[in-house]
C-alpha cells in the first residue's frame, strides 16, 4: 500500500468526522481533492520539482490527527505572547488549525466591509463568497500536497478586503504546535483583495513542544487590479517540526506584491510558491532567507508565469548553511508568448560554511516571448577569507568578523522588509541565530 492509499483509506474511513461541524463549502472540495490523490499521489524524489524533497517519506510516519476538533488545554493567548516591538497588529493564533482571535483583535471594530476570521465560521456566515474562492488557485491536478490539505482540512484563517479599502493594521497569524503524541495539522488559510485594496499578513511558525509534527499549509491569495499585499512568512520551531507550505497567487492589472519567507529554525521545509501574473501592469517581488545547520533542510521552490505583458518580477533568495545541512533552491520563469514587455529577473546566492553542507540549486527561464528582459544567476560559495583576514588585522576576532559578514550577506533581504518594526526585529532575530542562540518573539513566556 503506498503512503498516498493509507491517507485515501484514513480519509474515507472517517468522512463522518471530518466533515461533521464543518461549512459545506469546505466539505463539498473534498472529493474532487480525492480523486486528485487518488491520480497523481503524494511528490516524491521521482518528480523534478522535488528532486531533493520528499514529501511522501515525510508522510510516511503514523501521524496523529486531530479530526474530531478536541479542544487544546492550554490557553494560547495567555501562554504565548508575540510582541513585536512597536509592531501594532492584528493578532490571531491558529492552535493546530483552529483560529483562536486574541484579545487586542477583538476589540478591533471591522469596518468597510473587512472580513477576517475562521475559514470555517466565515464559510458558513458568507458561503457565496468563500465558495467563490476556495479551492479555486490551488491546482490539486499538479500539487498532491493541495490535494491531501483540502481532504483534511477543517479550519484556518479567511481574510477578505473589499475594493478600494486599505486595512491600516497588519494581520498577524501566530501558528503555535503542541500536542503530546506525534502530531499532523492541516492548516488553510484565504486572502482576497478586492480592486485598489490594501493588506499585509504576517505568519509566524512557532512550536510550543519538542514533539515530532507535520505542518500541512495551503494559502490561497487573490489580488484584485491596483492591489497592495505584502506577505511576510517566518519560521522559527523546532528540529523535530516540519512543514509543508504551499502558496498559490494570482495577481490582476496594476497589482503589486511582495512576498518574504524567512526559515530560521526547523527541521524540514519545503515552501512553495505558485504566482501567476494574470493582469497587465502586475509587479512581483519574491525574496527568501534559509540559516540551516545540524541536519536542517530547506527547500524553497517557486513557479511564476507571466500570461500577459508589461509585467515584472524579481526574486531573490540567500542560504547560509552550516555542519551537515542541506538547502536546494528551484525557480521556474514562464513568459508567455503573449506576455511582451516582460521584466523578470532571479538571483540565488548561497554560502556554505563546512565541507558537509550541501546547496542545490537551479534557477530556470522559459520564454516564448521575444521582446523581454529577463536574467537569471545562481551562486555557491564561502565566507570571503580576504575579508575575514581584513577584519582580524583590525582587532576583531574571528567569530565576531565570521557573524558581521554573515549578517551583512544576508541584510540584503531583510534590508527589502518594508514594515521598519518587523526589519529591524529579523534583524535582531537573525543576529542571535548566527551566534548560536535561539531568538524567539519578544514576550514568549513558552520558548525562555
Amino acid at each position: 500500500m503506498s503512503v498516498s492509499d493509507i491517507y485515501i483509506d484514513l480519509f474515507r474511513n472517517n468522512r463522518q468526522t471530518i466533515d461533521a461541524g464543518i461549512a459545506p463549502v469546505i466539505n463539498g472540495c473534498r472529493e474532487r481533492a480525492l480523486q486528485a490523490l487518488s491520480e497523481y499521489g503524494l511528490p516524491n524524489k521521482k518528480l523534478e520539482e522535488y528532486l531533493h524533497f520528499d514529501a511522501e517519506q515525510l508522510f510516511a510516519p503514523d501521524w496523529g490527527m486531530n479530526l474530531g476538533r478536541l479542544k487544546m488545554a492550554v490557553d494560547y493567548t495567555e501562554a504565548f505572547r508575540c510582541n513585536v516591538p512597536n509592531l501594532s497588529t492584528l493578532l490571531y493564533y491558529l492552535a493546530g488549525d483552529t483560529l483562536v482571535q486574541s484579545e487586542s483583535a477583538a476589540r478591533v471594530q471591522l469596518d468597510n466591509g473587512v472580513l477576517i476570521g475562521s475559514l470555517n465560521s466565515m464559510a458558513k456566515d458568507y458561503p457565496e463568497l468563500v465558495e467563490k474562492y476556495y479551492a479555486g488557485i490551488a491546482n490539486m491536478e499538479r500539487s498532491g500536497i493541495a490535494s491531501i490539505n483540502t481532504m483534511f482540512a477543517q479550519d484556518g484563517l479567511f481574510v477578505y478586503v473589499p475594493d478600494g479599502v486599505v486595512v491600516e493594521k497588519p494581520v498577524q497569524l501566530v501558528s503555535l504546535l503542541q500536542s503530546k503524541v506525534d502530531m499532523m495539522v492541516n492548516r488553510r488559510i484565504l486572502v482576497v483583495l478586492g480592486n485598489g485594496a490594501q493588506l499585509k499578513l504576517l505568519l509566524c511558525d512557532h512550536s510550543i513542544e519538542s514533539r515530532n509534527a507535520l505542518s500541512v499549509q495551503v494559502v490561497e491569495a487573490y489580488v484584485g487590479s491596483g492591489a497592495s499585499f505584502s506577505y511576510y512568512d517566518l519560521e522559527e520551531t523546532h528540529t523535530a517540526n516540519h512543514r509543508i507550505n504551499e502558496l498559490f497567487i494570482e495577481q490582476q492589472s496594476d497589482s503589486n506584491v511582495e512576498l518574504k519567507t524567512i526559515t530560521l529554525h526547523n527541521g524540514k521545509t519545503r515552501n512553495t510558491i505558485f504566482a501567476t501574473l494574470a493582469g497587465r501592469g502586475a509587479s512581483l517581488n519574491v525574496d527568501g532567507v534559509a540559516i540551516t545547520d545540524k541536519q536542517q533542510q530547506v527547500d524553497n521552490y517557486t513557479y511564476i508565469d507571466h500570461k500577459v505583458s508589461d509585467c515584472t518580477s524579481n526574486e531573490l533568495y540567500k542560504y547560509v548553511l552550516d555542519q551537515e545541512s542541506l538547502g536546494a533552491f528551484a525557480g521556474r520563469v514562464l513568459v508567455r508568448q503573449d506576455a511582451q514587455r516582460t521584466a523578470a529577473h532571479q538571483t540565488n546566492r548561497n554560502i556554505c560554511l563546512t565541507r558537509t553542507a550541501r546547496m542545490f540549486t537551479q534557477p530556470q527561464l522559459e520564454i516564448y516571448a521575444d521582446d523581454v528582459k529577463c536574467s537569471h544567476g545562481a551562486t555557491v560559495g564561502q565566507l570571503d577569507e580576504k575579508a575575514l583576514f581584513y577584519m582580524q588585522q583590525r582587532g576583531i576576532s574571528e567569530s565576531e568578523a565570521r557573524t558581521l559578514l554573515m549578517l551583512a550577506f544576508v541584510d540584503e533581504v531583510i534590508g527589502n522588509v518594508k514594515l521598519e518594526p518587523l526589519r529591524d526585529r529579523l534583524r535582531r532575530l537573525v543576529e542571535k541565530r548566527f551566534r548560536g542562540e535561539l531568538g524567539h518573539c519578544e514576550g514568549c513566556n513558552i520558548c525562555k
